[in-house]
């Protein structure tokens, strides 16, 4: 026989338990929208490559460039989607960044340590790469000449 002491101590048992239940599968379905994949993936490349994953005791990093891959999809890009004489944010969507973590030398230029905005401006010979202090933004569409901390100019090598 059952008494009704014994139905209401259980139900006081179960009542947290069915809430627990409840609760987790609410979060469990909300925890499963996801936005659509980047159609330009975010990377980062390190220098020396694959610092973050090979480090070696006592090395140091030299630089990490955070970038979005831009895809080609059988465009012809430069000249024609990226025209040239123009400030590019030399990747896709938000623009890339550098982060050097010593001086280094581009050329004959010094850069000091610190976090830039990389831009470039691309012609058919030769590209202007820009390293400027205006940081976080995405695209070219802010770009001011005036933050602009170092110019370099690069020579096109063509690979056949």
């Amino acid at each position: 026989m059952i008494s009704f002491t014994n139905s209401i101590l259980a139900m006081k048992n179960i009542l947290p338990i069915l809430t627990i239940l409840i609760l987790s599968s609410v979060v469990t379905l909300h925890a499963q929208s996801f936005r659509d994949a980047d159609k330009s993936p975010m990377d980062q490349a390190y220098f020396p490559d694959n610092f973050a994953h090979d480090r070696k005791d006592g090395e140091k990093a030299i630089m990490r460039v955070t970038y979005s891959r831009p895809a080609k999809n059988g465009r012809e890009v430069f000249g024609k989607l990226v025209p040239y004489d123009k400030v590019w944010r030399t990747g896709a969507n938000e623009s890339t960044e550098i982060k050097l973590y010593q001086d280094v030398t581009f050329g004959d230029k010094k850069l000091s340590a610190g976090t830039y905005t990389l831009f470039s401006i691309p012609t058919a010979n030769e590209w202007t790469i820009i390293f400027s202090s205006d940081l976080d933004h995405w695209g070219s569409y802010s770009y001011k000449e005036s933050n602009d901390v170092l110019r370099v100019k690069a020579k096109l090598l063509r690979v056949k």
